[in-house]
């Protein structure tokens, strides 16, 4: 396929800002550069930014994805120096300072900034993301929803107690702020949303199981809010095994600690790796894939190339590397954005970045939440509140911020969820929910259509 120059006709003379991603990040250096003398190009293989924090919330029931993404073109369309392309990126031609795209076509730039995020790491145990997928996409946090909701319907139809203890069994690998948020609402759902609405089974007595590798959970926080937070899941219900680490999965459950463990659904939440931004430069990286940057965000050795948010690995001021938060990436990306513009348009040059930390957060259920502001810490109803409100605030419109508050607080007040809709290739028969070996799921995750949510 010979390759199509995406530079506007006739040609523009503004120095050109291309970005690489629309994550917290990206857009945020986008944002940045709106409405200046410089063009800006944004590339995403998505149409929208997602709020991936309240992912989870998708997954079990809470929220609908169009409450938490929003179209990157509504985002940006009062920046009329700003352009959306949706594609695929495949490489950068460090030569010819362009960046290749999966259909044959390439965006020349003179600034590039890569803000291309993280997946997760299944250390080196690729084949386990099909049944156990993580929160980082749409179309993974309606699978997760899917899954939970058919194993209740499974369980309502099948003869077998064992299979049925097993279909309302639930293995959330990973205690970081993800696994513990993603636990606790798995356990709420099973216990206040679903109570009564089946006539077999009692879904408060579904099993909900933290596998953690380490000592302890929520290890990037204060022993004590960690241990809050243990009990706080533990009131809930939730089964917290730390020390012990996952050793296979299969469709049928896992094996932790050497134990078998029969499970209708396991959900990912442990390590993360970077984007394959750093092969695309021909760069080393670090262990986890990010590309190390200097302290203006500049990646060594590559000229007028910048790399934020997950995809960089900056040390902050007591030498760590700093955390692959969302407030990272948006502080790197206004710090970038304005760098680019007083350097492109004024000759300055970068000043170099440094990190203001707003607090690390984690909800642990209904009413409770961690809060580490460093030299401060917060536990219980305030840090929850404390948490919706900063949730709220980073969502990208007013609009979405009105209707999330609206659902959380019907949903405090009635333990109600309204997303609870299933889709799948074809119904599942009684006959089917009943015969798959070793109480597990008759239906892969592989089997659920990334369907309407």
């Amino acid at each position: 396929m010979p390759q199509i120059d995406r530079t506007p006709s006739p040609v523009d003379l503004r120095p050109h800002v291309v970005i690489v991603g629309a994550g917290f990040g990206g857009l945020a250096c986008a944002e940045a550069l709106g409405g200046t003398n410089i063009r800006v190009t944004i590339i995403d293989r998505n149409n929208y930014h997602l709020f991936v924090p309240l992912l989870y919330q998708v997954a079990t029931a809470a929220l609908s994805p169009a409450d938490i993404a929003e179209p990157i073109r509504r985002i940006v369309s009062r920046h009329p120096n700003i352009d959306v392309v949706m594609g695929e990126v495949t490489g950068v031609d460090r030569t010819a300072k362009r960046v290749e795209l999966a259909d044959g076509s390439f965006v020349p730039y003179d600034r590039l900034v890569l803000a291309t995020g993280s997946s997760y790491s299944y250390f080196g145990h690729d084949d386990w993301a099909e049944i156990a997928p993580g929160l980082k996409t749409i179309e993974n946090a309606r699978r997760i929803r899917a899954r939970l909701l058919m194993n209740f319907e499974q369980a309502e139809m099948s003869e077998d107690p064992a299979r049925q203890k097993a279909l309302m069994t639930t293995i959330v690998v990973g205690g970081g702020p993800t696994g513990v948020e993603m636990a606790g609402a798995v356990a709420e759902l099973a216990r206040f949303t679903l109570a009564r609405d089946f006539r077999r089974i009692d879904p408060r007595t579904a099993r909900v199981l933290l596998v953690e590798a380490g000592p302890r959970i929520l290890s990037t926080f204060p022993e004590d809010l960690g241990q809050y937070a243990r009990r706080k899941l533990e009131e809930l219900g939730v089964v917290v095994l730390t020390g012990q680490a996952v050793e296979s999965i299969t469709p049928e459950g896992a094996t932790v600690g050497g134990r078998f463990i029969p499970a209708g659904a396991i959900v990912w939440g442990a390590g993360v790796k970077a984007s394959p931004a750093g092969s695309w430069l021909g760069v080393e990286t670090d262990r986890s894939g990010r590309i190390p940057v200097d302290a203006d965000m500049a990646v060594p050795g590559v000229p007028d190339v910048y790399a934020l948010g997950d995809t960089a690995a900056l040390a902050g001021d007591d030498g760590k590397p700093l955390p692959g938060l969302a407030q990272v990436a948006k502080q790197q990306g206004e710090h970038l954005g304005g760098g680019l513009e007083a350097s492109l348009l004024r000759g300055q040059p970068l000043e170099p970045f440094r990190f203001r930390n707003r607090g690390n957060t984690a909800i642990v259920g209904r009413s409770a939440a961690v809060f580490d502001f460093g030299t401060r810490k917060l536990k219980g109803w305030f840090a929850w509140v404390l948490w919706a409100i900063i949730h709220v605030y980073l969502l990208v419109n007013f609009q979405k911020r009105m209707l999330v508050t609206m659902q959380w607080l019907w949903r405090w007040a009635t333990y109600q969820r309204g997303a609870r809709l299933i889709t799948t290739d074809r119904p599942v028969s009684v006959a089917e929910s009943v015969t798959s070996p070793h109480g597990g799921s008759a239906e892969p995750f592989r089997d659920v259509r990334r369907g309407q949510g």
